[in-house]
């Protein structure tokens, strides 16, 4: 490989918003190219005669790819894969490394923050002290909405991975029972229930799981119906993981007690979903944000940091293609 080590960042206030250290990934290279944002006109020329390109979810195409002959790493700022045509990088001799378990602390408080919040209906509270119930009441406490205690409950994890393990040990904090359930399109276990037998018997939904060809809806009308009336669902992972619809009709038929998502199956929603309709009861929406501490966005410095100078100190880390 050539001496050239000119990197360009495409999006890089998707990851730094100003707060992040970025002295060690600046040092990692002869040149690097700051871009806030970059259109799918702009890629290419903005790519040329530059050996590394960063990027957290700009779309590198095979046309992108054979356009950038001097490219020969790409940095995923990351851990999902669907941004780069992975096969073209392959046939370009691109290396292409992501980032891996940098945000398990952040998606894991805000997993468990979102079962709270719903456990302890805060949405609902804090609306009526907005509205000033509280201030109207006849009684020193406003007890309008059932609150339910996590302690003793059973909580159903779909994916056991190194988040999921995390959110376990969180709610076992809490006191609650931890169960297993089965992926599908993955080899049975003794230790993962199959999802009819997991979902009658759990109060709570959390998934931590990939998004595929096997798991794509795999939460949808039936499997919802199948669960105890007054459960929860917690989604942190991808929006297309469940039935948008399905989880809409859930919550407004009063089945479910209540859900939280913090991904939706198309992002950001500039032409709706289902789950930001205003008469859904019980449903909380956050931005996709579980991800960004500042500390989680500093560990994705840290392992591009890495991962360029494993490249080009020949011991390449974290490669995916």
């Amino acid at each position: 490989m050539s001496n050239n080590r000119r990197a360009v960042f495409l999006d890089h206030t998707s990851l730094d918003l100003g707060d992040l250290d970025l002295s060690a990934l600046r040092n990692s290279f002869s040149d690097l190219q700051l871009c806030a944002q970059t259109t799918p006109e702009q890629v290419v020329e903005r790519l040329q005669g530059a050996s590394v390109v960063i990027s957290n979810k700009i779309m590198l195409n095979a046309q992108t790819l054979a356009a950038c002959p001097e490219l020969k790493l790409i940095l995923i700022a990351a851990t999902g894969t669907n941004n780069v045509d992975l096969d073209a990088a392959r046939a370009h001799g691109i290396t292409v490394s992501n980032c891996q378990g940098y945000g398990t602390p952040s998606v894991a408080q805000h997993t468990l923050m979102l079962l709270l919040a719903l456990a302890t209906r805060l949405s609902d509270y804090q609306k009526a002290v907005g509205e000033g119930r509280w201030q109207q009441a006849r009684q020193f406490c406003l007890l309008d909405f059932p609150i339910v205690e996590l302690q003793g409950k059973t909580l159903g994890l779909l994916g056991h991975g190194e988040l999921g393990s995390a959110v376990a040990r969180l709610a076992e904090a809490f006191g609650m029972r931890v169960l297993l359930g089965q992926l599908p399109g993955r080899p049975a276990r003794a230790d993962r229930l199959p999802l009819d037998e997991l979902l009658p018997q759990i109060d709570a939904l959390t998934l931590h799981c990939p998004l595929n060809e096997h798991t794509r809806h795999f939460i949808s009308t039936r499997e919802l119906a199948l669960m105890k009336p007054g459960a929860f669902v917690v989604n942190t992972a991808r929006g297309g993981l469940i039935d948008e619809q399905a989880l809409a009709d859930a919550l407004r038929s009063g089945h479910l007690g209540g859900a939280a998502t913090d991904v939706l199956s198309v992002e950001p929603p500039t032409a709706g979903n289902a789950l930001l309709a205003n008469d859904i009861p019980r449903l909380i929406v956050t931005p996709h944000n579980a991800w960004g501490s500042r500390e989680a966005r500093q560990r994705i410095v840290g392992q591009l940091t890495e991962n360029a100078q494993g490249f080009f100190n020949g011991a390449a880390l974290r490669v995916v293609s």
